[in-house]
């Protein structure tokens, strides 16, 4: 008998997996918790009927969230992380020796729970000495935060249930007030390319661009999200994020990656003029 994970990427596109077996489910406080083992993709994390990540590539998503500001500014040392319970950007984060500090804040103990179980390929580095984890609502622990952090990256789940509060204005000027005046902001901004993403993805980057005075968008080839075609939103206080790219510096820590290198991280910020026109259109 053939077992399928299945995704309804809008109401008329569904995306399946086949899986060898169902390795948990779990209903935490805050949403269902699906582990599955597939043949073509490995492990696979499912919160809520969403899949977020695959064993097969992970490694995309959380290469370029966390490369690209670190490219930018290699001097970064200070580093808060609102969501990524699997532990995958903090894998990525305690790659750079000059990474002092990593605050992980994650609503749902259970996600890291399951993932230290589940999920080694991800979780390995939760343990290191400079991550600290706050189990705790995102929102309001970067309230408390000023001139604190050199690089905040949010890893949310999608814009609804525990996600929801990482997408608004307050969030997003809590995010200015806790960055130094060096200051990252990294966030997933969702795809635009189905018709039901769309307004988020706009929404979302005028929020920001309303906060900093730098904010652009990048993207990356995620085989498994919706329509394989995902974007990161950046913002800075001072650091443009191709202008300031320091080549050398990054290369010079050679750190060995599968996706991203720096004549990459320049065309990420050359995106397609359908985007261009979204992240313009004021009316969604």
């Amino acid at each position: 008998m053939d077992l399928w994970y299945s995704e309804y990427h809008t109401d008329d596109v569904r995306f399946s997996i086949r899986v060898n077996k169902q390795l948990c489910c779990e209903q935490s406080e805050f949403q269902r918790i699906d582990i599955f083992d597939s043949p073509e993709f490995g492990r696979i994390l499912v919160m809520d009927g969403y899949l977020m990540l695959t064993e097969k590539d992970e490694f995309v998503y959380h290469e370029m969230i966390v490369h690209v500001p670190m490219a930018v500014n290699p001097k970064i040392k200070k580093v808060l992380v609102i969501g990524a319970g699997d532990g995958g950007t903090v894998r990525e984060l305690c790659r750079y020796p000059g990474v002092s500090h990593i605050d992980l804040v994650e609503i749902d103990k259970m996600v890291v729970e399951l993932s230290r179980k589940y999920l080694p390929f991800t979780a390995c580095r939760l343990d290191d000495p400079r991550v600290h984890i706050h189990f705790e609502d995102g929102l309001k622990f970067v309230r408390t935060r000023q001139e604190e952090y050199d690089l905040i990256i949010v890893d949310s789940t999608d814009p609804f249930g525990p996600g929801e509060g990482l997408f608004t204005k307050e969030f997003y000027g809590s995010c200015h007030k806790a960055l130094t005046a060096e200051g990252i902001l990294i966030n997933q901004h969702e795809s635009a390319f189905y018709r039901a993403d769309r307004e988020i993805v706009g929404v979302a980057h005028r929020r920001i661009g309303a906060r900093f005075p730098l904010s652009d968008v990048y993207q990356a080839h995620i085989p498994t999200y919706p329509s394989g075609h995902w974007l990161f939103g950046f913002a800075s206080k001072k650091h443009h994020p191709t202008d300031r790219l320091d080549k050398a510096a990054w290369n010079a820590l050679d750190i060995e990656t599968r996706y991203y290198n720096t004549a990459l991280h320049i065309g990420a910020f050359a995106i397609p003029n359908y985007v261009k026109g979204l992240l313009l259109d004021e009316s969604v």
